[in-house]
């Protein structure tokens, strides 16, 4: 099956999931993240703002500021298909952009580079064991993860969990999938040690 094929497979899965079990499961998911070190121990972590069927976001972001986390989250180019980050501290400095994403007002935000953010956690529909993903098709973060050195952690429902997706050499997996049920190691997986 090919990306295209597997995104809209995931897409209707998830909006298949009740609301009942769509809100339990990111409020654990949630849960689970927060106990990760490269959380904990982090200073700076990016993340997206989510919409429509992924994993709420917006409560994770303010678990993490009362845990004194400094926030970043993306705003795109899509004229050159990059994105930089922003540090932001209250949700009145997101604006809506294309395709009703919420992104950071550059102007009233300040620009974060990749040595300083912890760990990002990273946005996909599809996921396998390996860390692999399949994202929204701009291919946004696989061009900013070439210059980022510290965790990678996604968040995902085991419907979006596939045992393969279609892997690219400029993809770059994640370290860590933690779902509704599971934590899975991605590196351990890559290395041939665990699943």
């Amino acid at each position: 099956m090919d990306k295209k094929q597997l995104r809209n497979q995931i897409r209707k899965a998830l909006n298949d999931l009740s609301d009942d079990r769509f809100r339990q499961s990111s409020m654990y998911m949630k849960e689970q993240l927060l106990k990760e070190p490269s959380i904990i121990e982090g200073n700076t972590i990016a993340i997206t703002i989510s919409r429509k069927r992924e994993v709420h976001t917006k409560e994770i972001i303010e678990a993490l500021w009362n845990m004194n986390k400094k926030v970043v989250v993306p705003k795109c180019h899509p004229v050159n298909l990059t994105m930089d980050f922003y540090a932001i501290e209250n949700f009145q400095q997101l604006e809506i952009v294309y395709m009703d994403l919420l992104e950071p007002i550059p102007q009233c935000t300040e620009l974060v580079t990749a040595e300083e953010i912890d760990c990002i956690i990273v946005p996909g529909i599809v996921f396998d064991y390996n860390g692999y993903r399949i994202g929204y098709g701009g291919g946004y973060y696989d061009r900013y993860l070439t210059k980022f050195k510290g965790q990678l952690i996604s968040l995902a429902f085991n419907i979006q969990i596939v045992d393969e997706v279609p892997v690219e050499t400029f993809d770059i997996p994640v370290d860590l999938i933690i779902t509704e049920t599971s934590r899975i190691d991605c590196v351990a997986n890559r290395k041939g040690t665990s699943k």
